[in-house]
């Protein structure tokens, strides 16, 4: 049974913290001998903190991991808009330097490694994922709990994979309609899928997610080994049924992990029941379910 841990409470900071802290066995294990540690935040913009990781959170995740590792930890990410040094910079993750053995990698500027997604006909289609990525044997997504515009929700999953390509072109290159981008985000879950899933709900979006949207004050974090139970639950959190989410049913489909809420072992100071939203969809919502192929 997989576990997910779910905390509540007012600060950002300790909520992430907490939900890490009660995986510390799970973490110990996962991250053990690995030389390539990677923290992937989410910069979908550099000009709007509600659509970014909060740096908060990302220092929460250090605070827990470093007691598991003394290797140096590459803070990756590859901003949808606008520089991603600039990101860095505005949402004062290079702070983070003063305190802790980490290094920025923009995942942009990478190297790329070849893979195939899928076309809009479903035919292989070449793109490149960054090589620090690829490289990496422990990989922690550090997500915000938001819908989209494309996939209904961003989640740990998503994050890790779509940020990961190497350039805004090549990130625009998976958006080749409902049905590919769902088949293209589920081929590079089995690529390079996240080791540790953190999902800091404290200010959540709903709407025009992932960059337009409207705040929801949900504060929540949840975390997780295994990327799919902690996907299940976020969707769950906000009101949408796994099973609408395209890239995740066919992950749920596939094995990859545990996407049958029956089977999610929940851990925290909340239930769901507690800390349930049905969010507002994004206005292309019933579009977006055209993933479905026969």
């Amino acid at each position: 049974m997989s576990k997910v841990s779910l905390i509540r409470g007012e600060e950002r900071y300790a909520n992430v913290r907490r939900s890490l802290e009660l995986l510390q066995e799970e973490i110990s294990e996962g991250i053990k001998d690995r030389k390539r540690v990677l923290m992937k935040p989410n910069f979908v913009t550099v000009y709007r903190q509600l659509a970014a990781t909060h740096v908060d959170a990302v220092r929460a995740v250090l605070d827990v991991v470093t007691k598991f590792t003394d290797q140096q930890i590459t803070i990756g990410e590859g901003a949808a808009e606008g520089p991603t040094e600039l990101g860095f910079e505005r949402y004062g993750y290079y702070n983070l330097e003063k305190n802790y053995n980490v290094r920025f990698v923009d995942l942009n500027k990478d190297e790329g490694v070849e893979v195939e997604i899928f076309d809009r006909n479903l035919k292989p289609m070449p793109v490149k994922v960054a090589r620090t990525v690829m490289e990496s044997d422990f990989r922690i997504s550090v997500a915000s709990l938001k819908t989209h515009d494309t996939v209904i929700a961003t989640l740990a999953l998503k994050n890790m994979v779509v940020g990961s390509l190497c350039g805004v072109p090549a990130m625009q290159s998976i958006h080749q309609g409902y049905p590919a981008i769902n088949k293209s985000l589920f081929k590079l879950a089995q690529i390079i899928p996240p080791h540790l899933s953190v999902i800091d709900g404290f200010e959540a979006m709903e709407g025009e997610g992932p960059a337009m949207g409207t705040l929801v004050d949900m504060k929540i974090a949840l975390a997780g080994t295994d990327f799919l139970a902690v996907d299940a639950v976020g969707a769950n959190l906000i009101g949408f049924d796994l099973g609408d989410i395209g890239y995740l049913f066919y992950c749920r489909e596939a094995g990859l992990g545990e996407g049958d809420m029956s089977k999610i072992e929940l851990v925290g100071n909340a239930s769901i029941e507690e800390c349930r939203r049905k969010f507002k969809s994004h206005s292309t919502a019933e579009a977006q379910l055209g993933w479905r192929v026969l």
